[in-house]
């Protein structure tokens, strides 16, 4: 009797590949998934780079005077890693193949971070933990209501509430908001991501124009 191609097993896996199968052997069972004949388009990772999208005016805070950058709270529909595209009247649709790079959980505080302290001078604002030796005399803590690409997919917003605590308590808390939207060039994700970075750059600023010595 003629042996099957299939009594070897090199060519039976060889055969499954060109099937569109991936052999796995467990326990001395064989499972077959699909494979990826046809091939998966790429994933697109994007960042919100760490660069300010424009020259920053330095307004340093008064002579003392430290801020220090605490909670930086986002909605949850935000903590995941696809870029989010509005669609309907109230929906959201994750676009497939295009994610960031780091979750906005964690780049977003960094950003405003990083953007406050290019605005009011880099000795003034600190994140946490605090250095050894630093004395803070301001609080901040910031909640992003909404972070979303505009409906017409032409602009990004920003919806965001914060407070500033004088610690040395010769201040009341300071309780401010603020909507700010950023044009985007187009509707493709590369002018979208940096619409994002523009718009959070915008609020930095409005969060630096509440700056109150104490």
């Amino acid at each position: 009797m003629k042996p099957c191609a299939f009594d070897d097993p090199g060519a039976r896996r060889a055969a499954l590949r060109r099937a569109g199968f991936v052999a796995l052997s467990l326990s001395g069972l064989t499972v077959l998934l699909p494979g990826c004949a046809g091939g998966s388009p790429p994933v697109r990772l994007y960042q919100l780079r760490a660069e300010a999208p424009d020259a920053a005016v330095v307004s340093p805070l008064a002579a003392g005077a430290v801020w220090q950058v605490g909670r930086v709270q986002l909605p949850a529909y935000l903590d995941q890693d696809m870029l989010l595209l509005p669609t309907g009247q109230a929906g959201l649709r994750p676009l497939s193949g295009h994610r960031w790079a780091e979750p906005l959980r964690d780049a977003v505080p960094r950003l405003l971070r990083q953007d406050l302290a290019r605005l009011l001078g880099a000795d003034k604002v600190w994140g946490q933990p605090l250095p050894a030796g630093v004395q803070v005399t301001m609080q901040l803590q910031v909640e992003l209501q909404r972070l979303d690409v505009d409906p017409a997919l032409d602009a990004v917003v920003v919806q965001a509430r914060w407070t500033l605590a004088d610690t040395v308590g010769k201040l009341p808390v300071r309780v401010m908001e603020a909507t700010l939207s950023a044009p985007s060039a187009g509707p493709d994700p590369d002018p979208l991501v940096d619409a994002h970075r523009r718009v959070l750059w915008l609020l930095a600023q409005r969060i630096a124009q509440g700056a109150v010595a104490p």
